[in-house]
C-alpha cells in the first residue's frame, strides 16, 4: 500500500470509530459531521498538499480519541436542544442527560432542581392556603438553639405549637410571584449556562 493510502485509510478507520459512537444522532447529521472531520482532517495533515501518515497522525492526536470526540458531539446535541428549549421538564431532560457526560453539567443540574423545588413550594403553598387556612404559609419555627427558622409549610398537618405564621393571607400572592420568578430564573439562568458552556467548548471542536 502505497504512503497516500495508508494515510487515507487511517483517516477513514478513525472516522468509522466515531461514527459508531454516534448513533444518538440522525443519519444526515452524522453524514455532515463526517464530510466536515473528513476535510478538517485532511486540511491539518497536509497543510502543504501532500497527505502524509505522520501528518495524519499528528492532526488525529489534536482532536483526541475517537471516544472523547464523539462524547463532544453528542455532549453539543444535548446542550442545543436544552438551549431552545422553554419547557421547565424539557430543559430538564436535557440537563440530566447532560449530567452524564460532565461534572459541569451534573452542578447546572442540581442548581435547576434545587430552584425549581423552591420556586414550586413557595407555589403549593399559595395555591393550598386557601384549603388550609391555619397552617398554611410561611412558618417562623424556634429551633430549640434559641435561634428562629423559616419552613414553607404546604397546610398538611397540625399547626405548630411553638411557631407563628408570619405573612398570613400575604402569601397567596407572593407565593404565586416568588415561586413563578423563580421557576422562571431557574430556566434562564440554566439555557445561560448551556450557551456559556457551548461556546467555551466550541473553539476546541473542530468543526
Amino acid at each position: 500500500m502505497s504512503a497516500l493510502g495508508a494515510a487515507r485509510l487511517k483517516i477513514e478507520q478513525y472516522l468509522s470509530e466515531v461514527r459508531s459512537r454516534l448513533q444518538g444522532l440522525g443519519e444526515p447529521q452524522v453524514s455532515e459531521i463526517m464530510a466536515e472531520l473528513r476535510s478538517h482532517i485532511a486540511e491539518r495533515a497536509a497543510p502543504q498538499g501532500e497527505l502524509t501518515v505522520d501528518g495524519v497522525r499528528a492532526a488525529l492526536g489534536a482532536l483526541g480519541t475517537s471516544e472523547e470526540l464523539a462524547r463532544e458531539y453528542l455532549a453539543d446535541e444535548v446542550l442545543a436542544r436544552a438551549e431552545i428549549s422553554r419547557s421547565p421538564l424539557r430543559l430538564l431532560d436535557s440537563l440530566f442527560a447532560w449530567a452524564t457526560m460532565s461534572v459541569a453539567g451534573f452542578l447546572v443540574l442540581m442548581g435547576a432542581i434545587s430552584g425549581y423545588f423552591v420556586g414550586l413550594v413557595f407555589l403549593a403553598a399559595a395555591l393550598l392556603k386557601p384549603f388550609h387556612p391555619a397552617t398554611a404559609g410561611l412558618w417562623a419555627l424556634p429551633d430549640g438553639a434559641g435561634d428562629v427558622e423559616l419552613s414553607v409549610r404546604m397546610g398538611f398537618g397540625a399547626a405548630p405549637g411553638n411557631g407563628h405564621e408570619l405573612l398570613g393571607w400575604w402569601i397567596v400572592p407572593l407565593g404565586i410571584l416568588v415561586g413563578c420568578g423563580l421557576v422562571i430564573l431557574t430556566t434562564r439562568f440554566s439555557i445561560w449556562c448551556v450557551r456559556m458552556y457551548r461556546r467555551s467548548r466550541a473553539r476546541l471542536r473542530p468543526v
